[in-house]
């Protein structure tokens, strides 16, 4: 197969994984920086140009878009799709992960367990979404953002008022989530690559930080998911519609509760569990272009 990998990194790690394991296996792989491509749009001929050149004849595309291109990346992989080229992530799937208000309410509403979270903007009742969530300590994040980043502790009530506060005035759209002590700064993260679960590990914080995000200084250890906790990831990652991604989750007192489903994560599970994701994404890609079996979402936006 002709496979195109999206990705604004050609050194990136989880890039580098993904081609080596496509050419293992006989496939021709192709880097292409989508935040450097350009589309023209006219009737019956969608087609995406990189370096001068139409990317053409490609039968896979891996997309790896980074949540700051959010929208300009799904943009170039729909135009593939335009094209029905098989890609591993939906563009729609793509733009919804990336919203944290939809992905809870499509998690809420699939019966995944999730901290309670009520969404604000203009709102100045700061003292009743507070009490919605049962009182400081409380999280607080702006509703579109990435590993751990725009994710705030307010551990008193004057706290939290204060970034409520500073959201409020600078008109942006946000979250306040219940704090979950038992699992403060430890998570886990489940790999799902075809409604399986293929790696799985704890990220724990080195400091007091709350997150536990290998980005923000976290450290990953293998992990073995009790039965509820897989078939939670496994759900989440149904619901949200993606075949391939990351799912977050916290162990608390009243089970595994999903924080986040990442539509393009990272390949450190590898490092950490010794697990061949890479591989299990290749071998997921081959068995649905033979077949002809392609899934169509059934979400929306």
């Amino acid at each position: 197969m002709r496979i195109v990998i999206l990705s604004k990194g050609p050194g990136n790690y989880s890039t580098k994984r993904l081609k080596d394991e496509a050419i293992k296996r006989g496939h021709e792989v192709r880097v292409v920086n989508y935040a450097k491509c350009y589309v023209t749009v006219e009737r019956s001929n969608p087609v995406v140009h990189y370096k001068g050149e139409p990317v053409i004849d490609v039968d896979v595309v891996i997309p790896r878009i980074a949540s700051s291109l959010t929208k300009y990346g799904s943009a170039m992989v729909r135009q593939f799709e335009m094209q029905n080229v098989f890609t591993t992530t939906s563009s729609i799937a793509i733009v919804r992960s990336r919203d944290k208000l939809r992905s809870m309410q499509l998690l809420a509403k699939a019966g995944v367990g999730i901290p309670k979270t009520v969404f604000v903007r203009e709102t100045a009742d700061f003292d009743g979404v507070l009490e919605q969530v049962g009182g400081a300590p409380v999280i607080i994040k702006v509703a579109r953002g990435t590993h751990g980043n725009g994710v705030v502790l307010a551990e008193t009530r004057k706290a939290a008022l204060a970034v409520m506060q500073a959201f409020y005035v600078e008109g942006v759209n946000f979250l306040v989530q219940e704090f979950i002590q038992e699992s403060a700064g430890v998570d886990i993260r489940a790999f799902v690559v075809n409604g399986k679960v293929v790696a799985s590990m704890l990220r724990q914080s080195l400091d007091d930080d709350f997150r536990s995000n290998i980005h923000q200084g976290g450290q990953g250890i293998p992990v073995k998911l009790t039965t509820e906790e897989r078939k939670t990831a496994q759900k989440a990652a149904k619901a949200m519609g993606l075949p391939i991604c990351g799912v977050d989750m916290m162990r608390s007192a009243r089970g595994p509760l999903v924080l986040e489903v990442n539509s393009s994560p990272g390949f450190a599970i590898e490092k950490v569990t010794d697990r061949n994701v890479a591989v299990a994404i290749i071998d997921y890609i081959e068995k649905t272009v033979k077949t002809g079996r392609r899934r169509k979402d059934k979400v929306g936006a």
